[in-house]
Order: structure tokens, then C-alpha cells, then sequence
């Protein structure tokens, strides 16, 4: 039985805690992120707060799912350098935009985590097609949260 066969279900949790790690980064960084949302001015078509929380949940699980799909069949391999840069620069969105109100910054922050996003997911389609499909809603979403992010930039 290889390494990675038998290290295969024990691999997905430790997938999962290092995106959950991504995820309370953000959240202890920004605790006060519902009311500050509250708070902006906010386009018509921005979503309300209460949504963010599902969505990000079900999009770390793809996240999560997706890095394993590729360590599983590929091991750790070049294809997660992309990976790990859009996981630091997720991280680091959420401090930047809430906690210190550098909306800016965090847009710049959004451009570069989208770029990283296309190319991990170009990286995983040539070893999964499963892994880079189950990033396609986490590009769409944060093409979203890049446009909302700009429009409240320039609102605010």
C-alpha cells in the first residue's frame, strides 16, 4: 500500500483544517465584519450580510476537497504553489478590507487572489478535472466580491 493510499482520508482532514486555519484568520482578524458591512455604502445589488457566511462555507469545503483531489492522485507537487498563494491572500482580505478598512489595499489584495485562483485552477484541470472544476465557484464568487469590493472602494 503507498504513503498516500494509506494516508488518504487522515490527507482530507488535514486539507480541511489548514483551509478552516484560512477561514479563522479572517474571522479573528474581523470580528466586527457584520456590523462594519452594515454600516457601508453598499451598491442595490450587494448581497445581504447574513449570505456570506454559507457561501464561504461551502466554498472552503470546495477548496479544501479540491487541494486533496490533486495531493491524493499527485502528491504535493508544483500545482500548489497557486493553491497556497490563494489561500495567504484569501487570509489576508478579510483583516484588510474589515478590520483595517484599507479597502484599496484589499482590492489590490482580491486581484491578486483572483489571478492565483485561474491559475490553480488551470494547474489542478491538468491533474484533476474534478479539482479544477470544484474551483470554478470560488472564482465566480470572488469576481463578485472583487466588483463589490470596488464599488464600495469607490463609494466609501
Amino acid at each position: 500500500m503507498s504513503t498516500l493510499t494509506r494516508y488518504r482520508w487522515p490527507g482530507l482532514l488535514v486539507f480541511a483544517l489548514v483551509v478552516a486555519l484560512v477561514a479563522v484568520t479572517g474571522g479573528l482578524a474581523a470580528s466586527n465584519a457584520g456590523a462594519v458591512y452594515v454600516r457601508l455604502d453598499l451598491p442595490s445589488w450587494a448581497p445581504p450580510q447574513w449570505l456570506f457566511g454559507p457561501v464561504w462555507t461551502v466554498l472552503y469545503a470546495l477548496i479544501a476537497i479540491s487541494g486533496w483531489l490533486v495531493w491524493k492522485s499527485h502528491g504535493l507537487d508544483r500545482s500548489f504553489v497557486p493553491y497556497v498563494v490563494q489561500l495567504v491572500l484569501n487570509a489576508l482580505w478579510t483583516p484588510l478590507f474589515f478590520g483595517a478598512g484599507l479597502y484599496g489595499t484589499a482590492f489590490v489584495d482580491i486581484t491578486l487572489l483572483w489571478a492565483a485562483i485561474v491559475v490553480n485552477i488551470v494547474m489542478f484541470l491538468r491533474r484533476s478535472r474534478a479539482a479544477g472544476w470544484l474551483l470554478a465557484p470560488y472564482l465566480l464568487w470572488v469576481t463578485f466580491a472583487a466588483a463589490l469590493n470596488l464599488s464600495i472602494w469607490l463609494a466609501n
